[in-house]
């Protein structure tokens, strides 16, 4: 166990620089993302808020979806995003992707919290605190870690292009780099049994107490 902590302390020491980047680039896209909001246009917002009070309408009226179909889609979910991350950083020109990725899901962070709290106030930010925030808890690291070991990986491949270096093996980088996304997919599906069980209760029972 000390041996793995040492391991991952060195990792993060070595890497610090590309993890801090992958945080800085979601920052970026949740204050692009609540910018967002506040530059749209009245009709824009109307409209969303058509389709946003639609939805709380049909969670009034019990029409909801099966947890077990919200687990899957949202576990299924997470799996495509990881995998696409992991294909990306098997290549170098996969790169930019990459950024575009973990740029655009702060975007989406950002601005759906904030439109809810824009539009609803106080309850809007009830709302985001409890439905959004606790699956999000745990992911938001998930795809921040995902992204860092591509952007990691990637410029292992193409240190080893300009350098021509044969003598070491990529067969056992790629082991780990495999092992860790692995890992970081089962904890995807813990998210996913967050957004199923915590969030979506917590949100349809917020949502009624809109209509009482």
């Amino acid at each position: 166990m000390y041996k793995n902590r040492a391991i991952i302390t060195d990792h993060l020491k070595d890497h610090a620089t590309i993890y801090l980047f992958m945080i800085i680039l979601f920052m970026t896209g949740i204050v692009f993302g609540a910018i967002l909001v506040n530059s749209m246009s009245v009709v824009q917002k109307q409209d969303l808020i058509f389709y946003l009070e639609r939805f709380f309408g049909q969670l009034h009226n019990q029409q909801l979806t099966e947890n077990t179909t919200i687990l899957k889609n949202s576990f299924f979910y997470h799996v495509k995003y990881l995998l696409l991350l992991f294909i990306l950083g098997l290549s170098v020109i996969g790169l930019p992707i990459v950024w575009i990725l973990l740029f655009i899901k702060g975007l989406v962070v950002g601005f759906s919290v904030g439109f809810i709290v824009n539009q609803l106030g106080m309850d809007g930010f009830l709302l985001a605190t409890f439905s959004i925030a606790p699956q999000n808890i745990l992911i938001i690291p998930i795809y921040i870690v995902a992204g860092s070991l591509a952007m990691i990986f990637s410029l292992k491949l193409l240190g080893k292009l300009f350098t021509r270096k044969v003598s070491q093996p990529v067969f056992q980088p790629f082991g780990r780099y495999a092992m860790i996304f692995g890992f970081l997919l089962i904890l995807s599906f813990a998210a996913a049994l967050l957004e199923t069980y915590v969030s979506n209760e917590a949100m349809t029972y917020i949502v009624k107490s809109f209509y009482q």
